[in-house]
């Protein structure tokens, strides 16, 4: 893969699909409906959709493309791909909380070796660059040039004083009996992919997710998190999560900053 080509655009389309979004985010009143397994869909991430796939797809026609809104697209198997989520966190996005992200990302041999993370209602874009390192971008952005980016990192995490985050809308029983399991200093809710690079910027230590995803959920705040020194095992068994599984589905699984003494899942 050309890094040097991808990099600027997936951050360019990321841009773009975002403006998208605002503006319908931002209008009176958006139909919403639901699909086939009964989660929301709006225009807006319909719109997204097709800004971003016609983006890769012109650029990068030999790449298999992966995304969330295009039903085809799940059945395809390829060890290289790239996978979109246009809308992440819908459910965020329909109650306007702004929780919601676009989310980019590039996987080779079973691993998000980049992405892109763009938060538009919170002003907030973290990407890899070309070496796989991860930063997060100071706006306003530019579609057509990138603006000051700073590298981030994940902290060394206190034990006994860990910093945790969960999911907004999925926060259940089973999660937090899980964090009940770490001295925990601060606990919040974040929405989306954000979770990834809040661990990976060293606002959290740890998110715990005990629930479903898809990949193009994960993807790309994986790979921002990778890049920042983090990692994503599963839940059960601690080995890594990995990409490109039967129908694109996630296990349960724990992203954290190493050093973290990760708990037995039962």
């Amino acid at each position: 893969m050309d890094y040097e080509k991808l990099i600027p655009l997936m951050r360019s389309l990321a841009l773009e699909a975002g403006d998208k979004i605002m503006e319908i985010y931002n209008s009176d009143d958006f139909e919403v409906k639901s699909k086939s397994d009964d989660s929301p869909v709006t225009i807006a991430d319909e719109a997204a959709d097709a800004i971003i796939s016609a983006g890769l797809r012109a650029a990068f026609p030999d790449v298999t493309l992966i995304t969330e809104e295009q039903a085809q697209s799940h059945t395809l198997k390829a060890d290289t791909f790239l996978i979109v989520d246009p809308l992440d966190g819908t459910k965020e996005f329909i109650k306007r909380r702004g929780d919601f992200t676009v989310n980019i990302a590039y996987v080779e041999k079973g691993v998000p070796q980049r992405g892109v993370v763009y938060a538009p209602a919170k002003d907030r874009l973290f990407i890899t660059d070309a070496s796989g390192k991860s930063y997060e971008e100071v706006g306003p952005f530019a579609r057509d040039v990138a603006g000051v980016q700073n590298k981030i990192s994940v902290k060394t995490p206190n034990n006994d004083a860990l910093l945790v985050v969960a999911s907004k809308s999925h926060r259940d029983q089973a999660t937090e009996d899980y964090i009940n399991k770490y001295n925990v200093a601060d606990s919040k809710s974040a929405g989306s992919s954000l979770k990834f690079c809040l661990v990976a910027t060293g606002e959290a230590d740890i998110y715990p997710r005990v629930g479903r995803t898809m990949e193009w959920d994960t993807a790309a705040g994986h790979a921002v998190l990778l890049g920042a020194g983090g990692d994503v095992v599963r839940f059960d068994t601690h080995e890594p999560l990995t990409y490109g599984k039967e129908d694109y589905a996630n296990p349960f699984f724990i992203a954290y900053a190493p050093g973290v003494d990760l708990k037995p899942a039962s």
